[in-house]
């Protein structure tokens, strides 16, 4: 089986991984080898060199200077971006080798252009809709064509049904690497991980562990400065310490050795990796109950909480939660969560879809 993996080209995918669409995306391209699978890949800049990415870049980017005098120009940035995607879905229609295209990437053109191709293009659909991926993907079910070139899996059954309006989609949750993330032996502190950004809000997180009277430690890219310096920077202090960027071994390190972890998103989350790579560490899981993470985070590994809920409901869950057993956070991410597991449910809708040669 021959498979072209299209990324996001926003950040690379490498380590320390920008979030879980491009964790998702760096296992995936290494299970299938590993299961024998001729994988091509296609990266933004700065991917991995082991994945052996060819590069989504348009370099240099050619425009006369009557183009880019145009008051119709947009931000170069975006026009690469396109275009880097246009090369790409052109040169794949040259390509009936190809089995299956495994489209990661949040852009509208190998939507647009899946019919184009003479195989079937598979898309992830990472979040919730965007206004740029949704109509794309609505004109395409209009499509006429028997074999029905785009097809869809969303990260979990919350994301699905938040797409549910324009197409349906299997469902495939993201897998973490049970292997390199293993237990720990807990400790007294709590972690939260993630981009420091408004809707993972990490400064609910700071009034949780303060209201439970525990340090918390915080770890992840500053992905938007001013939220930072206006909301976490002034808290920082004895109780509650930003450790970084960590690479996955730091990251192991680090949520081994705490007492729980807390998940705090302001939005409704389409998977939450951070809680499933805590529950393969024996951390349970602390959550506001948004989006897909109560897919996994059941009863006896992790404590759900209302969005709304007051500081005696956050001290409370978090008492509950340090008390949980962390083997059995262990087996359940082993048993729920982890990539083999994800990788044979990505091989079995690939092989689900139907071909040129007449599958209805």
């Amino acid at each position: 089986m021959r498979i072209v993996i299209l990324a996001a080209a926003k950040h690379p995918i490498a380590e320390p991984f920008a979030g879980g669409l491009e964790s998702l995306t760096w296992h995936l391209v290494r299970g299938l080898r590993a299961r024998g699978v001729d994988v091509s890949f296609f990266a933004g800049p700065g991917s991995d060199p082991g994945l052996g990415a060819t590069e989504l870049d348009v370099a240099p980017l050619r425009l006369s200077d009557t183009a880019r005098s145009d008051t119709s120009m947009v931000p170069e940035v975006w026009l690469r971006e396109h275009h880097a995607y246009l090369q790409v879905m052109l040169a794949l229609q040259r390509r009936p080798d190809v089995a299956v295209v495994h489209n990661n990437s949040l852009h509208h053109l190998p939507v647009a252009m899946a019919d184009s191709l003479p195989s079937p293009v598979l898309t992830t659909l990472h979040t919730p809709p965007t206004p740029w991926l949704e109509p794309a993907i609505e004109i395409s079910s209009r499509s006429r064509n028997p074999l029905r070139h785009s097809h869809f899996v969303a990260v979990s059954e919350h994301t699905a049904r938040s797409w549910a309006h324009v197409t349906p989609a299997h469902v495939v949750h993201n897998g973490v690497d049970v292997d390199r993330w293993v237990p720990g032996p807990g400790g007294d502190d709590l972690v939260w991980v993630g981009r420091l950004v408004p809707e993972k809000a990490p400064h609910r997180a700071i009034a949780m562990a303060r209201a439970a009277g525990r340090r918390l430690r915080i770890a992840g890219p500053v992905g938007d400065a001013g939220y930072f310096a206006r909301h976490v920077a002034g808290e920082l202090g004895d109780d509650v310490d930003y450790v970084g960027h960590l690479d996955t071994d730091g990251l192991v390190a680090l949520v081994g050795s705490s007492a729980a972890m807390l998940v705090t998103p302001e939005w409704d989350e389409p998977y939450g990796l951070v809680a499933a790579e805590s529950l393969a560490c024996g951390t349970p899981v602390v959550a506001l109950d948004r989006g897909g993470l109560r897919e996994f985070v059941v009863p006896g590994v992790g404590v759900l909480l209302h969005r709304d809920r007051d500081d005696a409901a956050a001290a409370e869950a978090v008492s509950a939660a340090v008390d949980l057993d962390r083997g059995a956070c262990r087996s359940h991410a082993v048993a729920a969560c982890s990539i083999d597991r994800m990788v044979e449910s990505y091989l079995a809708v690939y092989e689900s879809l139907p071909a040129l040669s007449g599958a209805a």
